[in-house]
């Protein structure tokens, strides 16, 4: 918990602030009753007016500045405890952004997205309950029993029992409620999980009628996150019952005895009046910190979970001693490079050496799995390979800080990411310095220029998130135009070409190769047709590179090409 509280520290003027005012508040609320005892015992026994007016003005003063200080107390914390929560949600984002897609994997993009929202709010309320319970419970506490063993030594032995007695039930309710909190906040992330994979593949669920299985999942996941808290809630509400009835019941037990002191004359009624308060205050006091109980378990796993986050270190980081690139890179080389998924028996990549140039295609071709887009995944450093160098102009990627690495890179991913916005933002996210001139230049070379100025606002028009008003070709070239904008010296496509009907994929390779002529292009295909033109094209076949050459030495030489090819071409087609 601590580790994640100094985020508090730059709103230590409005921490200190509350305490004062929180401090000012308690000794209010300490004076009261005093102040109420003195006019019982000497302004209404005594008959003493005007005693009983100044001791009223003044009693009156005292509520109101401790009014004005709760305001101010609770107006400041407010502010400290949103404001903590902004700049915790701020650090554990842009901790995020340096993962790689290993601590993705791991900790679930689902996860992550409670943790970032859910439980920062609820470490933030217990901020702000915090700030103003830990000093004026305390303060009441054990100022209320200082002021009732003052008021009354012989009704304050009472508390002897009383206090005891709440400290343990509070005890045994939280040791039995804080490892179920914890359980919750896994339930959330649970759910979490399920509503948003039924929304993101709304599509598939729908075309293959599988909304009842979808429904089934949801109330599986709601009912047992809806167990898990009934039997939290059902618990932790048994404290509030059980601390008024103990309260009750000594309140009952103080009357009852200061009555027979009362009536020998040993105990005046104004002073009974105040033991009354102080008592209340006391139990008052432990009604808050029980409060901050009843918070505290799911804060503590909510910490718990954040701290988890922030502990995770990126397995991919910028080197101590950092190389450059003085020129734009026009050299690409994979250097015996094996890579191993965590927790894989056998290489996802082994031994895999080729050179790629400027101005020249290089084409990847092979059966699922056989380790394709993990290749490209290795140019940006998404991942690290366990062995063998992948270079640009011969430094190795591991040597570049990411940054300076990732601006001569543009991606294509498989599946094209858009956001909400207009036609125009989402190219410009790959170069936000390119002209409108710019932008139509790209468009036009990902075939993309016809259909976007057909639009009704043409590139200002504006896209659903997702480019969900867009069909899928639409949007893999949209996703294209974002990569060429940047003018990269890499262009990575990642199966990008297989949402093109045949004529579009043929008009866009035909204009990368007139238009992109100073970059390294590499081509992950599926379809023989995308990549019969590729200067060179590389077979994998489980992890290895089987054969390489051009499509008509491939189709001499590699039996996995002549099989894959066998599979889309017709008997014309390959002859």
């Amino acid at each position: 918990m601590s580790k994640i509280l100094k985020y508090l520290a730059p709103y230590r003027k409005s921490v200190i602030l509350v305490l004062i005012l929180t401090f000012m508040q308690a000794m209010s609320t300490l004076y009261l009753p005093q102040l109420m005892s003195n006019i019982v015992d000497v302004g209404i026994v005594r008959g003493h007016v005007p005693y009983i007016i100044d001791e009223g003005l003044w009693m009156l003063g005292v509520t109101v500045a401790g009014g004005l200080a709760a305001i101010g107390a609770s107006y400041f914390a407010s502010r400290a405890s949103a404001g903590y929560a902004m700049r915790l949600r701020s650090h554990i984002f842009r901790h995020v952004e340096r993962f790689g897609l290993n601590e993705f994997d791991g900790l679930g993009t689902s996860s992550l997205i409670v943790r970032t929202n859910n439980d920062v709010m609820q470490v933030q309320q217990m901020v702000q309950m915090g700030l103003r319970m830990m000093i004026i419970a305390p303060l009441t506490s054990i100022g209320g029993i200082i002021m009732a063993i003052h008021t009354n030594a012989r009704l304050a032995l009472s508390m002897v029992v009383v206090v005891p007695l709440l400290g343990i039930t509070v005890y045994l309710i939280l040791g039995r409620g804080i490892p179920l909190f914890r359980v919750i906040q896994t339930k959330v992330d649970r759910l979490n999980r399920v509503v948003r994979e039924n929304l993101v593949g709304v599509r598939v669920v729908r075309a293959f009628h599988r909304e009842a299985h979808e429904r089934e999942r949801f109330l599986e996941a709601n009912t047992d996150l809806t167990q898990i808290s009934v039997r939290v809630f059902q618990m932790m509400s048994l404290m509030l019952p059980l601390v008024m009835l103990i309260m009750n019941w000594a309140t009952v037990a103080i009357f009852w005895w200061g009555s027979i002191r009362l009536s020998h004359g040993q105990l005046q009624v104004g002073s009974l009046m105040a033991f009354i308060q102080y008592f209340s205050q006391i139990m008052f006091a432990v009604m808050m910190v029980s409060m901050m109980s009843f918070m505290l378990p799911r804060a503590q796993a909510s910490a718990l979970r954040i701290r988890e986050v922030l502990d995770t270190e990126p397995a991919i980081h910028d080197p101590a001693d950092p190389q450059h690139l003085p020129v734009r890179p026009r050299h690409l080389t994979f250097d015996h490079v094996a890579f191993y998924y965590p927790g894989a028996e056998e290489p996802a990549l082994a031994d895999v050496s080729f050179d790629a140039y400027a101005g020249q295609t290089v084409a990847i071709i092979g059966g699922t799995g056989s380790g394709k887009s993990t290749l490209l995944n290795l140019i940006p450093r998404f991942y690290d390979a366990q062995s063998g160098a992948v270079r640009l102009d011969g430094v190795d990627v591991r040597d570049l800080p990411a940054d300076e690495l990732r601006q001569w890179l543009g991606l294509v991913p498989q599946r094209p990411s858009l956001f909400s916005g207009t036609v125009i933002d989402n190219v410009r996210y790959g170069n936000q310095q390119a002209s409108p001139e710019d932008v139509r230049e790209a468009l036009e070379i990902a075939q993309a220029w016809e259909f976007v100025q057909k639009m009704p606002d043409g590139m200002d028009s504006f896209l659903d998130q997702g480019g969900a008003n867009l069909s899928g070709g639409q949007r893999q070239r949209l996703s294209i135009a974002r990569a060429l904008v940047r003018k990269p010296a890499l262009l990575l496509f990642d199966d990008s070409f297989s949402a093109l009907d045949y004529k579009t994929d043929a008009a866009l390779r035909l204009s990368l190769r007139q238009q992109v002529r100073d970059a390294v292009v590499l081509l992950v295909a599926q379809r023989i047709a995308t990549i019969v033109d590729a200067d060179l094209i590389l077979v994998l076949d489980e992890g290895r590179i089987v054969s390489r050459g051009t499509h008509r030495e491939l189709m001499e030489s590699s039996p996995v090409y002549r099989e894959i090819a066998a599979s889309q071409l017709s008997p014309e087609e390959i002859a």
